[in-house]
């Protein structure tokens, strides 16, 4: 697939335009003019080596996708699909005529999310910024001071049970036998299932000790077509089949060797890099995924770093690796940043930390700082409930990684066009005040 610049388009009188079509005092029709289209075309064109092929979709058309995608909460397919139908969306991702088929499979996102990787979803944050300071969104000097936590972005996992592991397991062995054409002693594919669900019914019970006793003999049902997978190994051909048992045996068996209160557990099959994080919520004890490092501007709220840890690590031995990505997206290094009690034990230096609590040594300026401190906390409730942050969708680490930063991207996508909306309404309400101060009170009418 090779990389190609959109040419541009023959006019056409029977084709309908979408400017024909919106109002160009929309909010949409406002970023799109704000952000610079022209960087995804220099800075992506990289990541497609190859000269020869189709030509790949054009770099505009996916970075609009995205950005519409997280900033109104919406799935590959939803957002392909409203594409069709809105011609706000088409003529934010640069369409010049209004189509009426889809731009693309909903699948090319993945695929292209898979390719741009890190740094390019960091471009994309970078141009949200960048397009938040052409609007007035963000002061110029906001930038030197920001605020930083730590929240848990969950997994697409269901709730972790013994039971249920142990018969995901055992099914997946089972399967992967058959592909491979080897005949089990017996895969317990009668017994095994009404196993599981007796487990739950006797912890709903509170019959614990019935439980226990068949929990063991579930996990000895999968433990018996391991062993039995592992002695006919021989008799499977080299190859991409036997990787994948291998690689399915070794994860089985760290899953009937892990202790109840041992450390990196397995807690989802297809997710085996999942976390169990505990931040001490009352109403959530424990979240399954991974932790997430959050920077904002401290007065307006706006992202401007978003990396996630794989690891639960302690929060501030993140803090570091935040600041050092907000340098690198912002192009300078903030010269205060305010977290929580959490953070305390750091380490950074080049920047000056003000931890919560903190009473010597106060200005009033830096008082007024550490009490701001705090908005960060509806910020990242925003991104969980406007947004996607609080379920990731994609695949393992990298997975993590690219959606953390593209719900940044989403968050600050929404604060602009707030903000466009609010100065639109606020020119509104001056040219009817200065009309009515020219031609009188009765000439313009009541707005409701």
């Amino acid at each position: 697939m090779k990389h190609h610049s959109r040419p541009p388009e023959q006019d056409d009188l029977l084709r309908p335009r979408p400017i024909d079509m919106i109002d160009p005092r929309h909010e949409l029709v406002k970023l799109a003019a704000l952000i610079d289209w022209e960087v995804f075309e220099r800075q992506w064109s990289g990541f497609f080596p190859s000269g020869t092929g189709r030509p790949a979709t054009p770099p505009r058309m996916v970075a609009g996708l995205l950005y519409l995608q997280h900033a109104f909460r919406l799935s590959d397919e939803a957002v392909v699909a409203r594409w069709v139908e809105n011609p706000y969306y088409q003529h934010f991702t640069g369409e010049t005529f209004f189509q009426h088929r889809p731009p693309i499979d909903p699948s090319s996102l993945t695929r292209w999310r898979q390719r741009i990787g890190e740094e390019g979803v960091e471009w994309m944050l970078t141009q949200t910024i960048l397009a938040g300071q052409k609007a007035g969104a963000i002061d110029a000097g906001s930038l030197k001071r920001v605020a930083v936590d730590t929240t848990v972005m969950e997994k697409t996992i269901a709730h972790p049970t013994d039971a249920r592991l142990y018969e995901r397991a055992r099914v997946q062995l089972v399967a992967l036998a058959a592909e491979a054409g080897v005949e089990l002693r017996q895969s317990y594919a009668r017994l095994a299932p009404r196993l599981a669900v007796r487990v739950g019914r006797y912890a709903h019970a509170k019959q614990f000790k019935r439980m226990r006793k068949a929990l063991r003999t579930l996990k000895g049902y999968t433990g018996r077509v391991l062993r039995d997978l592992r002695r006919q190994l021989d008799d499977i051909p080299e190859g991409e089949l036997r990787e994948r048992i291998l690689d399915r045996l070794v994860l089985v068996s760290k899953l009937l060797s892990q202790e109840p209160k041992g450390r990196d557990k397995i807690y989802a099959l297809h997710e085996p890099e999942v976390d169990c994080i505990s931040k001490g919520k009352a109403r959530v004890r424990y979240e399954f995924g991974c932790k997430v490092s959050i920077a904002t501007t401290l007065d307006e709220g706006f992202v401007v770093g978003m990396r996630s840890f794989a690891g639960n690590p302690y929060d501030g031995h993140t803090l570091g690796a935040a600041l050092e990505q907000v340098e690198i997206l912002t192009e300078r290094l903030p010269e205060l940043v305010v977290v929580d009690r959490g953070y305390r034990g750091h380490g950074v230096d080049k920047t000056k930390v003000l931890i919560s609590g903190t009473r010597r040594g106060l200005t009033p300026a830096l008082a007024a700082d550490l009490r701001r401190r705090a908005a960060i906390e509806p910020e990242i409730g925003h991104m969980k409930t406007d947004g996607r942050l609080a379920r990731s969708p994609l695949k393992g680490t990298i997975g993590d990684a690219l959606f953390a930063v593209l719900c940044g991207c989403g968050h600050n996508i929404r604060k602009i066009l707030a903000w466009l909306r609010a100065v639109l309404v606020r020119l509104i309400a001056l040219f009817i005040a200065a009309m009515r101060g020219e031609g009188g009170c009765n000439q313009i009418p009541e707005v409701a």
